[in-house]
C-alpha cells in the first residue's frame, strides 16, 4: 500500500466550460481526498487552477498570453482557489495549507530541505498541502513550467509511492482518439521508453499550460526515481476511489528501476545541471552498465563553466543524456584533465584529491 500519495489535478478538471471553477467536482474531490486519508494514507495535492479561476473572476474571455496579465490572473484566482478548496474540506474536519513553490525553492539545498521539513509537518499536524506554482512572480513556471513537473518534484522530495495526474484524458493512447478511431488504451506502461514517449500529443487544453508531454516528463521522473504513476480522467466521478481500489482505469507506469535514495533525487532528478561531460562509448557503458564511476580518461570534452561540486550532465558523443552527477573538479580543472590517464593526473593538477571526475555515489544514471 502506497502510504504517501501525490496527486495533481489540472486547471480544466477544476473548471468548467465558462472557465469558472466548478464548486461540485471540487467537493467531489474533496470528499476522495477525505476517504484517501480515513485509509490511513498520507495525500498531499498539486493544484492547477490559480490562473484560470483568475480568468472566470476577471470576466475574460480566453486566457491571456502575456506575461503581466498572466501574472495578475494568478493574484485573483489563487485566493479563490484555496477559499473554495477549504470551504469544501469544511465538512469533513480538514484544514488546508498553501504552499507557493518556485524553481529556485529546489534548486536550493537548504531551501529544498526545508520545503520538505515543514510538509512533513503539515501531514503530521493532518493538514492537507495544497500545492501550487507560484505564477505571481515566476516568470520561468509561466513561460515554460507546469504543474506536471511541479508534482513529479514533490513525489521524489517526499519519496511518495505513487503519483495520480489527473487531467481531462482517460491516459495514455496509442493515437489520439479524437482523430483515430483505432486508438486504444494503454493501461500499463512498464518502461517510459522513447517509442512511448512519440505517443504523446503536443495539444494543450484552453486553460492549462501542460498536455501529454509534460504529463510524460513527470511520470519519467517520478518512475526513474522508483516510484509508480497512474494517469487518469479527473472529471470521471469517483475517480480517487477507483484507483484505490486497484480497478483498471487510467493508465499505470512502473517504476524503472529501484528506490533512489533521497540524496541522488536531489542532484540527479531535481536541481538543472551547471555543465556537460561529453563521454566516449566505453565510459557510457561502464556508467550504465558495470556501475562504475567516470574517470577523466573516458570524457572528450568539458561544455559550460561550473565550479567544484557542482551539478552536471553526463552525455554521450550524441550529446544524448545518460546520467546526471556531483563534479570533484571546476571546469578549468576538468578540461586539463579530460581524456587522461589517472596516472597522468599529479604532473598535470599537483595535488589530485580524487581519481575519479564523478564519484559513482554521486552519480545517477537517467539514461
Amino acid at each position: 500500500m502506497a502510504h504517501t500519495i501525490v496527486i495533481k489535478v489540472g486547471t480544466n478538471v477544476l473548471a468548467n466550460d465558462a472557465g469558472l471553477l466548478d464548486r461540485g467536482r471540487i467537493a467531489s474531490l474533496a470528499e476522495q481526498l477525505h476517504r484517501i486519508r480515513q485509509s490511513g494514507r498520507r495525500v498531499l495535492l498539486v493544484s492547477s487552477g490559480a490562473i484560470g479561476a483568475g480568468v472566470g473572476r476577471l470576466g475574460l474571455s480566453q486566457r491571456p498570453t502575456d506575461l503581466r496579465q498572466l501574472q495578475a490572473c494568478a493574484a485573483v484566482g489563487q485566493s479563490a482557489l484555496m477559499q473554495l478548496y477549504q470551504d469544501c474540506l469544511e465538512p469533513f474536519g480538514i484544514q488546508a495549507a498553501q504552499i507557493l513553490l518556485t524553481a529556485g525553492d529546489f534548486e536550493s539545498r537548504s531551501r529544498y530541505l526545508n520545503m520538505r521539513n515543514t510538509l512533513l509537518t503539515l501531514l503530521e499536524w493532518q493538514c492537507l498541502p495544497i500545492i501550487n506554482e507560484n505564477d505571481t512572480v515566476s516568470v520561468a513556471e509561466i513561460k515554460f513550467g507546469d504543474n506536471d513537473h511541479l508534482a513529479a518534484m514533490v513525489t521524489n522530495l517526499l519519496q511518495a509511492p505513487l503519483l495520480i495526474l489527473l487531467s481531462v484524458v482517460d491516459g495514455l493512447y496509442t493515437a489520439d482518439p479524437r482523430t483515430d478511431p483505432t486508438a486504444r488504451l494503454l493501461t500499463t506502461v512498464p518502461h517510459l521508453d522513447a517509442q512511448i514517449t512519440a505517443l504523446a500529443s503536443p495539444s494543450r487544453s484552453a486553460l492549462g499550460t501542460g498536455g501529454m508531454p509534460s504529463k510524460l516528463r513527470a511520470a519519467r521522473l517520478a518512475t526513474l526515481a522508483g516510484e509508480c504513476v497512474v494517469m487518469a480522467n479527473g472529471t470521471t466521478p469517483g475517480i480517487l476511489d477507483a484507483i484505490l481500489r486497484a480497478e483498471p482505469v487510467g493508465t499505470l507506469f512502473l517504476p524503472h528501476g529501484g528506490i533512489v535514495p533521497a540524496r541522488k533525487r536531489w542532484f540527479g532528478l531535481t536541481v538543472q545541471p551547471q555543465g556537460r561531460l561529453i563521454v566516449d562509448a566505453g565510459a557510457v557503458q561502464a556508467i550504465c552498465q558495470k556501475g562504475k564511476s567516470l574517470l577523466p580518461v573516458g570524457v572528450r570534452r568539458v561544455c559550460g563553466s561550473f565550479g567544484k561540486g557542482a551539478v552536471v550532465s553526463v552525455c554521450d558523443e550524441a550529446e544524448r543524456e545518460i546520467a546526471r552527477g556531483l563534479c570533484n573538479y571546476a571546469s578549468a580543472e576538468a578540461e586539463k584533465i579530460c581524456g587522461k590517464q589517472s596516472e597522468q593526473l599529479p604532473a598535470i593538477l599537483g595535488q589530485v584529491p580524487y581519481t575519479e571526475l564523478i564519484h559513482r555515489d554521486n552519480l545517477v544514471v537517467i539514461a
